[in-house]
């Protein structure tokens, strides 16, 4: 049995369900399956407050332990004590280390698990070193429990190649045959935006596409009744709506979906209506998910251009921290979680190791490297990025 409360008030989102059950898969990787661990989850003056009171020492840490019981290797089935976190040091120290705060809670609850089990680092050098091998390896056993879920896939937007044919105005490069080509080199979906405008893709494109595409054919779109009409007689595979301004180069920011409830609600209800899955394309702000679910969409795409552009790494893990969290809130509310726009080789890797997204949805960086290497090395190369945690 866990026992599982929070007193945090902070900014943080942390999934109690999803902490819930990785406690649950630890306890079982230590043949603890039936015992009882009680986890608090709390802030730095609270776990203070704790230190001061059962070891004298007025400061906060990120992990405690109270075990309850005195041998080491207690038998399963015993109640073993209890594990409290500061959310806010866990945070800190995700942050200094490069990892999600997800990622670091699990390992402080390991950590504090297996003090509970009668290990203590400050015992000796040699207890140290082997509390450390015993984290280590509950650590990787989990990791491999959490890969069983399926890595993320890759889609291609393919609309960098429409806007090159349109520079000229003549038929090559034709988007649809380097469809062809992303699906022959492994990648999972093609996406393609048809805006108002027409400034890269058009509606022949857009047929094209419908009938020769093999995986799936993601449509990005503005809530236009034109464009929601042709993807209504088009029936892709999902739609993703997205903001559109005619000034702008590229889609600029995610949707404001708090504050067009009533109009993205109805586009979301027709398309629905026809078995065409909905994506919103939204910044990492909660008020966005609330909005997303309370108008019913299937999916979200989590903007990752902030993370991609940072100019230095405070500000990039900043950035990160903002997308993980984002899409451990939706996944954990029972959206599916995408991610996208400004991914590039040096920026997926690190996007696709967070278990809550399902696809990542990338084009510029492709297109811009198929030119030095051909598309299809191109495709390989980044599916590599997007697969690297499950090699």
């Amino acid at each position: 049995m866990i026992l599982l409360r929070s007193e945090y008030t902070g900014s943080h989102h942390i999934s109690l369900n999803r902490l819930r059950k990785t406690a649950a898969a630890v306890l079982r990787l230590c043949g603890h399956t039936s015992s009882e661990l009680s986890i608090l989850l709390t802030t730095d003056a609270g776990i203070q407050a704790l230190n001061a009171k059962y070891r004298q020492k007025d400061r906060p840490t990120n992990v405690l332990s109270f075990p309850m019981q005195e041998e080491t290797n207690p038998p399963a089935g015993v109640m073993l004590g209890d594990v409290v976190i500061s959310v806010d040091t866990a945070a800190a120290e995700a942050g200094e280390r490069g990892r999600t705060l997800r990622r670091h809670i699990n390992r402080l609850l390991i950590h504090g698990l297996v003090h509970l089990l009668g290990l203590d680092h400050e015992r000796s050098e040699h207890e140290a070193a082997v509390m450390a091998a015993r984290e280590r390896e509950l650590l990787q056993k989990l990791q491999e429990y959490e890969r069983k879920k399926p890595m993320p896939i890759l889609a291609i937007n393919i609309d960098h190649v429409a806007t090159l044919r349109q520079a000229r105005c003549i038929n090559e490069p034709d988007p649809v045959l380097a469809a062809g080509i992303c699906e022959l080199a492994g990648a999972s979906g093609i996406v393609a935006h048809l805006r108002e405008d027409r400034r890269h893709m058009q509606d022949r494109d857009l047929r094209l596409l419908r009938q020769t595409v093999k995986t799936k054919l993601n449509l990005e779109m503005g809530a236009a009744e034109e464009i929601i009409n042709i993807a209504l007689d088009l029936h892709p595979d999902m739609v993703t709506l997205v903001p559109e301004n005619r000034q702008e180069l590229t889609t600029e920011g995610g949707l404001d979906v708090a504050g067009q409830l009533d109009k993205l609600g109805l586009v979301i209800e027709r398309l629905t209506n026809e078995q065409i899955p909905v994506s919103l394309f939204i910044d990492p702000e909660p008020k966005q998910i609330a909005a997303a679910l309370e108008i019913n969409a299937t999916f979200v795409e989590i903007h990752t251009g902030r993370y991609c552009d940072a100019v230095n790494a405070g500000e990039r893990e900043r950035e990160f921290e903002m997308v993980a969290a984002a899409a451990e809130q939706a996944y954990s509310q029972g959206l599916r979680v995408n991610a996208g726009h400004g991914l590039n080789y040096q920026t997926t890797a690190r996007v696709a190791a967070l278990d809550t997204i399902e696809e990542l949805s990338i084009g510029h960086a492709v297109m811009a490297r198929a030119i030095m290497v051909g598309m299809d090395q191109a495709v390989r190369e980044m599916l590599q990025q997007v697969r690297g945690i499950y090699s």
